[in-house]
This record gives structure tokens, sequence and C-alpha cells, in this order.
């Protein structure tokens, strides 16, 4: 994913503010021709994205997920609202679409990959929708072996958690990615980059995780020195200019990857060995 090198104290991909305006709460530290305080909304798609311009041909920088809620500063009359997301704070463009006005307060997520959203309580029917692991959905009622949404759609109570619940182990999370397709931008298990397959996993584990490998590599754990480098543990995150990899064991580990263009799981050193063949060296090697 994207490393800039913007001053991270103005970083526009966390940073609500353009020449024309900026977000109200931002106003004496940045410059703009307005500020405006902006509107909640929430994400109603089961995936939404978020891109750098107001076109559907513009870069895919991240993903919203379903339940998700979002700070609306601007609307172009043409399909677009800008915003910033309510989880990481990472602004951009997202189809008016894919936008609702906030509904109840979420219980429960999604604690598989993937599930089906079913329109009745039966597996029978043909489903409505599939959400990913990490959307955020308000239950009202149990039905058997369904959790029934507001909306009332019927989803497998086997797949949800409630929305406090904790992953214990994260790359075990990573691991179940394995063989979802690369995709810059992507952080579902239809597509996924490096930096989402890390801040998915994180998440779901209870840690709070920014959404680039930049800004990973700056805000999270504590930096190896170069002799513990020698005994990587299960958890540490390897970084290289613009990519991240989790570390699975001694000898192994695993990252979403355009070589591969997919999330592999591959031997340490060899891929590193890659990798610096494709012009990249690790720049840090991080413990949670």
């Amino acid at each position: 994913m994207p490393d800039p090198g913007h001053d991270s104290s103005h970083d526009p991909r966390l940073t609500p503010a353009r020449g024309d305006l900026a977000a109200k709460y931002l106003e004496g530290k940045v410059q703009a021709e307005r500020f405006v305080t902006g509107e909640e909304f929430e994400i109603f798609e089961a995936i939404a994205p978020v891109r750098e311009q107001p076109s559907s041909n513009a870069m895919l920088m991240t993903q919203a997920l379903r339940g998700e809620r979002v700070t609306v500063y601007d609307r172009n009359g043409e399909g677009w609202a800008w915003g910033q997301l309510g989880g990481d704070g990472y602004v951009g463009w997202l189809p008016d679409a894919a936008l609702m006005k906030p509904s109840a307060a979420p219980t429960h997520m999604v604690s598989a990959l993937r599930t089906f959203a079913f329109p009745g309580p039966s597996i029978k029917l043909p489903p409505a929708d599939t959400l990913v692991m990490g959307s955020k959905i308000a239950v009202a009622r149990e039905d058997g072996s369904f959790a029934v949404t507001r909306e009332g759609q019927y989803l497998p109570k086997v797949h949800l958690a409630p929305l406090g619940h904790r992953e214990p182990d994260f790359v075990a999370v990573a691991e179940r990615f394995v063989g979802t397709p690369y995709l810059w931008g992507g952080k579902s298990s239809f597509g996924i980059d490096c930096s989402g397959l890390v801040q998915v996993s994180l998440t779901s584990a209870g840690t709070g995780c920014p959404r680039d490998s930049d800004m990973q590599q700056a805000g999270l754990g504590r930096l190896l020195e170069p002799r513990e480098r020698s005994n990587l543990q299960r958890g540490d995150l390897v970084f290289w200019k613009g990519h991240v990899a989790i570390v699975r064991d001694g000898s192994t580990v695993i990252h979403a990857n355009a070589h591969h263009m997919a999330t592999v799981v591959e031997p340490t050193e060899p891929a590193i060995a890659r990798i610096k063949q494709a012009g990249s060296e690790v720049v840090a090697i991080k413990r949670l």
C-alpha cells in the first residue's frame, strides 16, 4: 500500500482537508476556504469502495464494510460523497448509494470470512447479500439458528460474534485468508492487500490498527534490534517500503502480495531474498 512520505501531522489520507473545504475540527490547524461540521452516515452496502477521486475509475485506496460509520463533509451532486471513516480515520470518496442515515447501534460483527444474509429463515432461499468479516450488524432477535437484523435479513448465528469479541490469535485469522486474491486497497476475502490483511486480522483480535503499511510501521509495536532478528516470533511484522508480512513461525511468513496475486504462506528467507531481488530491503521488524 502507498508510502507517499507525507507529513504525518497533515497526512491527506487521514486529514479531511482540501483547499476549498475542511472538517470543522481542523479549524486553526489547516488552511481552507470554509470549514464544515460534517454529517454522520452508515455504510449500507456490503463493501463500499473508498477512492482517491470521485470516479469509479479512480484508485481504490481502501474499503468500508457494512455497518461502519463515516462522516461526510462534501457531496459532489454526481453520486459521490467525500468523508472520513469512523474505524481507521481514512479519508476519500465513497459512492452516495453506499450510504444511509445511521440506524440502530450494531450489536454483532461477522466473524466468518464471508456469510450470506437470507431473506427468511431458510438456507434454501436465494441469499439477499454476502457480508464479509468485520461487517457490523444490529441483531433484533433470534430465530432458531439465525440472527435476524432490524432490516429483516437472516444470518447464520454461527458466523457472528458479539461486537466486543476478540479472536485469541490474529495470525490464525490471517491464515484463514490464504488463497484470497490480491487486491490493491482491498480488505475482505474477496480481495485483500498486504496492509489490509494486517488490519483486518489485528482488528478482529481487538487491536487498533492503521490502514497502510507505512502507518503500521510507524504506529505498531516496538522495533526489533538487528541481533533480535534471528529469532522471529509468531505475530512479528516484517516491513519493506510499501509492503508488510506477518511472521507465522520461525521459518514462514504470511502476506498478501502482487507476486503471487494472492495471500500466501511463504518461507521467510526466500521471501526476503525474492523481494530484495525486486529492489526492496527490509526496513523494519516490529514486535507487538
